[in-house]
């Protein structure tokens, strides 16, 4: 199939989860022997979308990589204002200032629309990742009049996700591909109706490579003390920052040797603590090497449409503690059998000490979250039901808006 991928960011050094998602998506359909290309940003940083890449045409894993350059870089001078006054007040703002918040959100690519209705022809799907951006905001009702389109909501109930300016962006598409049960039920619900679609998941490497973390447990200073793993951009949207206070407040109820380890780049600078370490970046084998040695891995974040981080814990044979006011979440953890899913201090200060006192749990826990990802998110599994969906969205032709008589 000739398959056309847009998202807003696109590359080897980028580690947020939609982006990374449409990555390895996109690589293993080419590696699978289908004609794939990506229209994209020049951008590395998502706070400002800034070009970083070249513009033109490259290839990446066998992708053909298309990356437009920005009109201009986000202002948060600008941006962070709007942002409150839209998404976090209490009265529904105006349609009008919904579309001057997506614009300013962005990225604003040069030349996307004419790329677009250029090129969109040529695809037998355009598929796109995550509702949020100007990229499918804008891009989508382009493509579905030319060709069968797939979109990859990643919704969560966050406040964006329930703007009148998305109504278009989560109708317009030939099909929806689904990260959980949780986050279709959302759709359904946002809609008022069912719109096709399949739950795919996001698939993982059972055995991925991994280095000892040794080196770097010891230049944080952590050494060889037991710990539980956060992994990602830690950022306070992600629950990083309340997750730091929960945990210094159970070591001030519960002193021992146990440390929370942050693994991944700080958006914002956590304090100080001589309990709590941070790595900064790591390659994914050390990522997964410094999973594979803690303890369990700690899921805090409150909007999350799938994480690949639990999965990736889960297939290391490693129980979690997830944060269970996430729909997705304690889904995943009800149906898995390997995590905790905890609600307030409470409920955290329990699950850590059940985990950290029964090294047999542990085990029973992490084995029940490997048979699942085994089950369900394996690659060749989710690859398969993938093709099939995509196959379904291409016999269905592209949108046709209704004519009057």
């Amino acid at each position: 199939m000739r398959l056309l991928f847009v998202v807003q960011r696109y590359g080897l050094e980028i580690f947020g989860g939609a982006e990374q998602a449409t990555r390895m998506f996109a690589s293993r359909m080419a590696a699978r022997g289908h004609d794939v290309e990506v229209l994209t940003s020049c951008a590395l940083s998502y706070v400002d979308w800034a070009d970083h890449y070249q513009p033109g045409t490259t290839t990446l894993e066998g992708v053909t990589v298309h990356r437009l350059p920005l009109v201009a870089p986000r202002d948060d001078r600008y941006f962070g204002p709007l942002n409150a006054r839209v998404n976090y007040n209490d009265h529904v703002p105006p349609l009008l200032l919904q579309r001057e918040w997506l614009q300013a959100q962005g990225p604003l690519l040069d030349g996307q629309t004419a790329w677009l209705q250029d090129n969109a022809g040529r695809f037998d799907v355009a598929v796109f990742f995550t509702y949020l951006y100007w990229t499918t905001a804008a891009g989508l009702p382009v493509a579905a009049s030319l060709t069968p389109t797939l979109l990859h909501p990643l919704a969560h109930d966050e406040p964006p996700f329930w703007l009148a300016v998305y109504d278009t962006t989560l109708r317009i598409a030939t099909r929806m591909a689904y990260l959980t049960e949780e986050e279709r039920d959302l759709v359904s619900r946002r809609l008022g109706t069912e719109v096709p679609g399949e739950v795919l998941g996001i698939g993982s490497d059972l055995d991925p490579p991994r280095t000892d973390p040794g080196g770097v447990l010891t230049r944080t200073g952590l050494g060889d003390r037991p710990y539980l793993a956060y992994v990602g951009r830690v950022d306070p949207a992600k629950g990083a920052n309340e997750l730091f206070d929960s945990f210094v407040a159970y070591k001030q109820r519960n002193p021992s040797d146990l440390a929370l380890l942050y693994v991944g780049e700080p958006i914002r600078r956590l304090p100080g603590h001589p309990d709590v370490f941070l790595t900064g970046f790591v390659d994914e084998p050390t990522k997964h090497g410094l999973v594979a040695a803690s303890l369990a891995l700690v899921q805090p974040s409150y909007y999350e449409s799938f994480s690949m981080v639990l999965t990736e814990a889960w297939a290391l044979r490693k129980p979690a503690l997830v944060q269970g006011a996430c729909a997705v979440l304690r889904g995943q953890a009800e149906r898995s059998g390997g995590a905790i899913p905890y609600e307030g201090f409470a409920e955290l200060e329990a699950a850590i000490d059940l985990l950290v006192g029964d090294a047999g749990l542990r085990r029973a826990m992490g084995e029940a979250g490997r048979r699942y990802v085994e089950s369900r998110y394996g690659w060749d599994v989710v690859l398969d039901r993938y093709e099939a969906v995509l196959e379904e969205t291409a016999a269905a032709g592209p949108f046709a808006p209704r004519t009057r008589r």
